[in-house]
């Protein structure tokens, strides 16, 4: 009966310090049971506010999405008015768009809604010219060939005219120069001739505008012996006759014709200066043949033949040569 009492103290002993031991495990358990519920809470708070941030996160991506479907819309809509751009720069202004980009220098100060009213006037204006003229270019090829050949016509005309001008500048020089050695020649011939047919007294030329030589007038200065020196106009009919022939054939003296024809010259002239004017006929007969018309009998007696008509009979001429040897 002992025996099994102290195995019962035994057990109970046991049972005792099993019990310490189970309840220093409970208690081990329930810290660590605490310990994971906090770690637990902690994680419920965390997975909180994971789920917030998912969620704004899921919004923040639906949103981008969005953006970024309106941004593809964007891009097909630019992408077709670019296109659209670029036809219409070929089409209305014979350019690529990279042309016109090219040869644009951006301002800073451009202002945009400014720029569209410009496009839209432009266009408006361009509509206003009405239809298109598909034979423009062609045209206008043809215009640009015509107008380089009268280009090139014009610039002949222009070298012709410079080259005529020339021309006649250099004419002119010359004719001023063989006018003025004319004029001096015979200017010296004509004071010669004057003093041998009135037998002394002056006679010159004098040209009235020296600054236009080819377009001047000419005054012819006389005195014949015993009177002042006057214009030939106021000089008496036989002393103009007489310094008419001392000019005509002081030209004759400087440029000898083949012939000179000269009709009733000595009408106005009396015996002497008849005489003087026949001798002088005479010494110049060497060089030019002198055919007068005249009814002086002096001047007959000069001639080396005569032409003349007679009238034997009433209302019949007949006409009568004479040549002297």
């Amino acid at each position: 009966m002992r025996g099994r009492l102290a195995e019962v103290r035994g057990a109970l002993e046991e049972m005792e310090e099993s019990a310490g031991t189970v309840e220093s495990e409970a208690g081990r358990l329930q810290t660590e049971v605490e310990r994971a519920t906090g770690r637990l809470g902690a994680a419920r708070s965390r997975a909180d506010e994971l789920a917030e941030e998912l969620s704004e996160l899921n919004h923040r991506a639906a949103e981008a999405r969005e953006a970024r479907a309106q941004l593809e819309i964007n891009r097909a809509e630019a992408a077709a008015r670019l296109n659209y751009l670029r036809e219409s720069c070929v089409a209305e202004l014979s350019q690529t768009l990279e042309e016109i980009v090219a040869a644009y220098e951006p301002d800073a100060e451009f202002d945009l809604e400014a720029g569209r009213g410009r496009v839209e006037e432009l266009r408006a204006r361009l509509e206003g010219f009405g239809a298109v003229n598909l034979m423009a270019l062609e045209e206008l090829g043809e215009s640009e060939e015509r107008f380089a050949f009268l280009t090139t016509q014009r610039k002949d005309i222009e070298d012709g005219i410079a080259s005529t001008e020339e021309a006649l500048r250099e004419i002119k020089k010359r004719s001023r120069e063989r006018f003025r050695h004319a004029f001096e020649e015979i200017n010296r011939n004509f004071g010669q001739l004057f003093v041998e047919l009135f037998g002394g007294g002056r006679g010159e030329m004098s040209i009235i505008d020296a600054d236009d030589l080819l377009e001047s007038g000419i005054d012819i200065i006389a005195q014949p012996p015993g009177k002042r020196l006057q214009n030939v106009l106021l000089l008496s009919g036989g002393e103009k006759a007489m310094a008419a022939l001392a000019l005509v054939l002081a030209i004759f003296r400087y440029s000898p014709s083949p012939f000179c024809l000269l009709d009733e010259v000595d009408a106005p002239l009396d015996e002497a200066n008849i005489g003087r004017f026949t001798a002088k006929i005479a010494e110049m007969a060497t060089e030019t043949q002198f055919l007068v018309i005249t009814h002086s009998k002096r001047t007959m007696e000069t001639a080396r033949a005569l032409y003349g008509v007679t009238m034997e009979e009433v209302g019949v001429s007949k006409l009568v040569s004479v040549a002297f040897e």
